[in-house]
């Protein structure tokens, strides 16, 4: 009996049977090889014979395609091993694929990238050894440019109503910009950006990539601190296509009044002392001790008097309680025993107390800053 088998049509080798495709499925073009014809034009490996990869000095991103990527690259030696591993193509049939890569750094600039590849083909243990040169070279990416030109889309103008700000104040602003600014580049939105911080004598000026970034800083800024912001857009140019392109100011205004300061709302019921402007104005009687919160709608400052601040309070001596109602302490500026109310917030054991005293000479009792 004849034996009916396939045979390689290159060399004339008979070849063991193989299985037929699924129906509808493309036969392969070499299915009918020979092993040995068929790993003589074999390529475990589809390796490019040279690299190079362009890396921003300023901030590390690498340019793949049209567009920079952020890679926090540092060591370059890391780079390479990355596009290389992005350049290299392991061939589809091989299966239980390893591979290796170890760098030869040949100078500051070129890399040797010797990687070690091995795959089951046709049952058979493959390998391949490959090398890669990789040369690094360095510019500028689109974002460093426009940092480095002064480039900026919107600007946060920080000032308080009626009143210069506080150090704490200004210190806050900058500090949530810069940190909403870091979340978003941490985020990987490399159009984020601060191109600069400038102090004036009113408040800082932060200078912000887009007109997006500004309007949230301003929203994060009068979140924490209170009071509200406007924009106002400004038309610099048109774009290639024509559309108009503004930059835009967010005008930022804290309330009139900041925690710390000594007030007297016009109710009759005495001083305040500001704990809090978020929203409505909130903060402690000085006579009674008691919470306080303006009535007026929200963002609005109550009318009150500035009567000064809690660190022009001065530490001075209780002579006597008199009842729940009143303290008798010594005037921090004469030393004469007087008759004041005595608060919720005052230790009934306390030896000494702060005390404020009005350009009228009234005299009040300050909590200490644990007790706000």
């Amino acid at each position: 009996m004849t034996e009916s088998r396939e045979f390689c049509p290159r060399c004339g080798d008979a070849v063991p049977e193989r299985a037929e495709p699924l129906p509808g499925a493309p036969r392969e073009r070499d299915a009918t090889l020979c092993d040995d014809c068929y790993f003589d034009d074999f390529e475990l490996v589809d390796a490019p014979d040279r690299l190079e990869v362009l890396v921003c000095s300023g901030c590390g991103a690498v340019h793949r395609g049209n567009t920079w990527v952020d890679v926090d690259a540092r060591d370059y030696t890391d780079v390479a091993v990355e596009e290389t591993a992005e350049a290299l193509g392991v061939h589809l049939k091989a299966r239980e694929v390893e591979w290796g890569v170890e760098p030869e750094q040949v100078d500051q600039n070129n890399i040797r990238m010797h990687c070690h590849f091995s795959g089951i083909v046709r049952g058979e243990l493959r390998e391949a050894d490959v090398t890669v040169p990789v040369k690094i070279s360095r510019g500028t990416c689109d974002r460093c440019g426009r940092i480095a030109g002064g480039y900026y889309a919107g600007i946060v103008q920080v000032r308080a109503d009626e009143r210069e700000l506080t150090p704490e104040e200004r210190a806050e602003a900058i500090e949530i910009a810069e940190s909403y600014v870091a979340d978003q580049e941490g985020d990987g939105d490399r159009e984020a950006f601060i191109t600069e911080i400038k102090e004036t004598d009113e408040g800082p000026n932060i200078k912000v990539s887009t007109n997006r970034i500004g309007q949230n800083v301003a929203s994060r800024i009068t979140d924490a601190l209170g009071g509200s912001f406007e924009s106002y857009p400004t038309l610099v140019t048109e774009d290639g296509d024509g559309n108009e392109v503004y930059r835009v100011t967010f005008a930022v205004r804290l309330p009139r009044f900041a925690p710390g300061e000594i007030v007297d709302p016009d109710d009759g019921d005495g001083p305040v002392l500001v704990t809090g402007v978020s929203g409505r104005l909130k903060g402690i009687r000085l006579d009674s001790g008691e919470p306080y919160e303006s009535a007026f709608d929200e963002g609005e400052a109550p009318e009150a008097d500035r009567l000064g601040e809690r660190t022009d309070a001065a530490e001075t001596t209780v002579v006597t309680v008199e009842d729940e109602n009143a303290v008798q302490v010594l005037d921090p500026e004469t030393y004469e025993a007087r008759t004041v109310a005595n608060p919720e917030f005052v230790d009934e054991d306390a030896d000494t107390v702060r005390a404020f005293k009005t350009r009228a000479g009234e005299l009040h009792l300050v909590p200490e800053d644990s007790e706000e």
